[in-house]
């Protein structure tokens, strides 16, 4: 049973966040504050906690650094809404392993949640690791299917955690910046979809993506992804096949006014959780560095 907690001051955004989960079988829980979901968390930890940031007592962004400080491996879904944005930003950078904008809650919590449900039970499979392992360097080439992700992320995990150079909270950050690049490298490079498509809401998107995978160009494009793992460092590089774009024309990923667009969010994402971040000169291909937790 999978049990996520939604945390918010607001009854009615609560059911509102809730209906978007309940009817996809998780078990969903409530508090009406930071204080309520520690409690909540000490008696039986949830499997992802889904929170608002502005609350009374102990705010989102208290809860966040309350989470990572002592259960680093809960991962944290924040719920944005407009004039919130500059400590969302902090909350992404302090521990938050994703987030979504409240007015896209209906669309995108259950996707989101699920995203990082795939990450963090990974993450929570294996705490047994080898400790003689100093470097690992892996190739991988995957096709458009996205349901091929699982896996890979979780092979990935497992030498992240054989190395020993990220902790649980940034297994899963590295993880969810994995993802988003690999899923930008899918559907924006392979398969040339814009996120303005989305932006609109409806079906189009998805009904594009599905054609788009059984048609020439796209159905035949690849996306290779090497990764090099040591004790000082995860650097994480995936290209597709596509004809790059321009990463400045996107919105910048460090406004927080941008914050509510779904147009770069997965940069947003990247460029939070890792390091350092680089594309090669057709921005086909995306380089990502993490360092070793200290």
């Amino acid at each position: 049973m999978t049990t996520v907690l939604i945390v918010d001051d607001s009854a009615v955004d609560r059911l509102l966040a809730g209906g978007c989960l309940k009817e996809t079988g998780l078990t969903v829980i409530f508090a009406a504050n930071g204080r309520e979901a520690l409690d909540l968390i000490r008696q039986s930890p949830p499997d992802v906690v889904v929170t608002d940031l502005l609350m009374p007592e102990v705010d989102g962004l208290e809860l966040v650094q309350e989470v990572k400080s002592n259960w680093p491996a809960l991962p944290v879904v924040l719920m944005t809404a407009h004039g919130n944005e500059e400590t969302a930003v902090i909350a992404l950078r302090v521990g938050v392993a994703s987030y979504v904008p409240k007015k896209n809650l209906s669309r995108d919590l259950e996707e989101t949640v699920r995203n990082v449900l795939t990450v963090a039970t990974s993450a929570a499979a294996d705490r047994q690791v080898l400790h003689c392992l100093r470097k690992v360097e892996l190739e991988f080439e995957i096709g458009n299917d996205l349901n091929g992700l699982r896996p890979l992320i979780s092979h990935i995990q497992n030498h992240l955690r054989e190395t020993e150079v990220c902790n649980d909270s940034d297994i899963l950050r590295v993880s969810t910046a994995l993802q988003e690049a690999l899923m930008n490298a899918v559907e924006h490079g392979n398969l040339e979809m814009c996120s303005d498509l989305r932006e609109e809401g409806g079906p189009a998107y998805a009904q594009l993506g599905r054609s788009r995978r059984k048609e020439e160009p796209y159905a035949s494009r690849r996306v290779r992804i090497t990764a090099t793992i040591n004790r000082e460092r995860v650097m994480l590089a995936v290209r597709d096949d596509g004809n790059g774009y321009d990463p400045n024309s996107l919105p910048d990923p460090t406004d927080p006014a941008n914050l509510q667009k779904v147009s770069g969010r997965g940069l947003m994402l990247i460029r939070t959780f890792m390091d350092e971040v680089s594309f090669n000169e057709a921005a086909n291909e995306i380089t990502m560095v993490k360092l070793a937790s200290e």
